[in-house]
């Protein structure tokens, strides 16, 4: 009874994902990615345990959504990008707040701006991260040129331009291990976990019940947040 038990425990690991200890599907097209969070710098008086713990990359078809969700409150930050309807939008709740900012596809994205200027380099390194073969960048940002942050991404998930809709635009394919700096806060994200899962195209959809703003006011709102 004890070894059906461990049995059938590792069937269900094996079909509800790829961890990072296992093999990747190299010919995934749609799932998604689970990544942890771990913050850094100044992130205000709001406590860490309360602040979004993990990041979900939803990917199909050349469509990706970011969604960095916090625990309560249905509060969060989502990036959407579909290049097939022309959708670039930031959306983000707190508390009663529902804002989102619609992007044209040259824009760099709201909220980035201490990314702004950031030098991006490629090398020669390579990894392995969640069974996929990866690759590095080396980043700098303009802010403080004395730190050299490690980026890895995959190229073997098969999505068009991933990076649009985020700061790593120059960047070729899937983040792996990466970082977002937004105010003061630094947010790394590594990779946990990849689902190869059919996704809805709804999930792509363009969301309702958010108020339209412009770039200059979702980036208050933004710094808002990181700075609680």
């Amino acid at each position: 009874m004890r070894f059906r038990s461990g049995l059938i425990f590792a069937c269900l690991i094996v079909i509800s994902g790829y961890s990072c200890r296992d093999k990747g599907d190299k010919n995934i097209d749609q799932g998604e990615i689970h990544y942890s969070i771990e913050y850094l710098g100044n992130v205000g008086v709001m406590p860490k345990e309360v602040m979004p713990r993990n990041l979900i990359v939803s990917f199909k078809d050349n469509k990706i959504l970011f969604d960095i969700s916090a625990p309560f409150g249905n509060s969060g930050i989502l990036n959407l990008s579909d290049p097939s309807k022309g959708i670039f939008d930031t959306y983000i709740s707190l508390l009663t707040w529902r804002y989102f900012y619609s992007a044209n596809p040259e824009e760099p994205p709201p909220g980035f701006d201490a990314m702004k200027g950031m030098v991006v380099r490629k090398t020669s390194k390579t990894s392995v991260i969640c069974g996929f073969n990866c690759k590095n960048a080396e980043v700098i940002l303009s802010g403080n040129k004395d730190k050299v942050y490690q980026v890895w991404y995959t190229t073997e998930i098969k999505i068009k331009n991933p990076n649009v809709a985020n700061p790593y635009r120059e960047i070729d394919g899937i983040l792996m291990n990466f970082f977002f700096q937004m105010g003061t806060a630094e947010m790394h994200f590594t990779a946990e976990t990849v689902y190869k899962k059919e996704i809805p195209d709804k999930l792509f959809e363009r969301r309702e019940k958010y108020m339209r703003v412009s770039r200059d006011e979702i980036n208050k709102f933004m710094n808002k947040m990181t700075s609680l």
